[in-house]
């Protein structure tokens, strides 16, 4: 459905370097490549989830979307405007638009701040309101997310990890903003908390038509919320479908791993499916393996994964994957909800 549209967020060649040094009298230079061209539309309405392993770079794509990281190369286009391009005061504006949740609601507050304040604050950044307009749209955020207006004076150490949560939440709907990019918003919380977040987070989408870009490694969280997944691996997405089609017929030997290594509740499911072990560690962004990357840890691996970079192609409608054999891949994983 979401490809007959525009999309409102379209990434192109996105690549992120990190430069290094190899030591005190080395002249030699070497470069994390933390994202290393990735291609990615975003549609309005719609959850795009970003799995992987820590170090594949999805954090990276979100803080470069955002430009809080520039990007090394590449594109990307906003509702056609290519942010790389615009200067820090255009893009300060653009912001309103496209805002982040953090993954520590903790370190992202200011904790000299009282919660009206830090909620007020994106307000009075951007003077979208003020005096009794302001007080009037500080305490309507509040109550939409789930804090009582009463609390208003707190500070942020007065609340707990899911109170913190809703306040960043609040934080980020405050300019009434086109996209959010959830950066592992749960990841911090108990798990009893999790899903009360998640629920929150489906439910301000509906109200106010919000289009997500949802970071995650925990594969419930992402099943849970999201419309489509892309699976990143050393900087690259090898994989791209709709939810449910990716966790049902994986087509990546790697997504495949990461769906079999998620623990099922149900003993007979349990012992129905097939357990999956990578082997070997993940291999160094500054120094990635040749051909395909997974490579080094893919139990279906030939020489000409070793030596050829596989293309990222649609092997059937809408579902994308990086590998030369697909096909041996995709034999269906069960996944617990949750």
């Amino acid at each position: 459905m979401s490809r007959n549209r525009q999309p409102l967020l379209e990434i192109k060649g996105l690549k992120k370097h990190f430069d290094i040094s190899s030591g005190w009298f080395s002249r030699e230079q070497k470069s994390v490549k933390a994202v290393d061209g990735i291609d990615l539309k975003v549609y309005p309405g719609e959850t795009l989830g970003i799995v992987g392993e820590s170090g594949c770079g999805k954090s990276t794509t979100g803080n470069t979307i955002l430009r809080l990281l520039e990007a090394t190369e590449g594109q990307i286009l906003f509702e056609g405007e290519d942010l790389a391009k615009l200067s820090n005061k255009q893009m300060r504006e653009k912001r309103k638009d496209i805002q982040m949740i953090f993954q520590d609601p903790f370190s992202s507050l200011n904790p000299r701040m009282k919660v009206f304040d830090l909620i007020a604050e994106p307000l009075r950044s951007h003077k979208a309101a003020s005096g009794r307009e302001l007080k009037k749209q500080v305490y309507e955020l509040m109550e939409t997310v789930g804090i009582s207006k009463s609390f208003a004076e707190r500070f942020p150490h007065e609340f707990s990890g899911g109170q913190r949560q809703r306040i960043g939440i609040a934080r980020a709907l405050a300019l009434k903003p086109k996209l959010i990019v959830c950066d592992e918003p749960v990841s911090a919380l108990d798990v009893s908390i999790q899903s009360q977040i998640l629920n929150l987070l489906d439910r301000l989408q509906k109200e106010f038509n919000l289009t997500y870009i949802f970071i995650a490694h925990g594969l419930p969280a992402i099943k849970h919320i999201s419309d489509r997944v892309a699976v990143m691996y050393l900087g690259k997405v090898v994989e791209l479908a709709d939810r449910d089609q990716l966790f049902e017929k994986p087509m990546h030997p790697y997504t495949e791993g990461l769906l079999s290594s998620v623990p099922i509740p149900d003993p007979e499911n349990r012992n129905n499916r097939e357990r999956i072990i990578l082997k070997g560690d993940l291999p160094s962004p500054a120094n990635p393996p040749s051909g395909c990357r997974f490579h080094t840890r893919c139990p279906y691996a030939d020489e000409k994964c070793r030596t050829e970079e596989p293309a990222f192609s649609e092997e059937r409608d809408g579902h994308h994957v990086m590998c030369h054999y697909p096909l041996k891949a995709g034999r269906g994983v069960l996944v617990g909800n949750s």
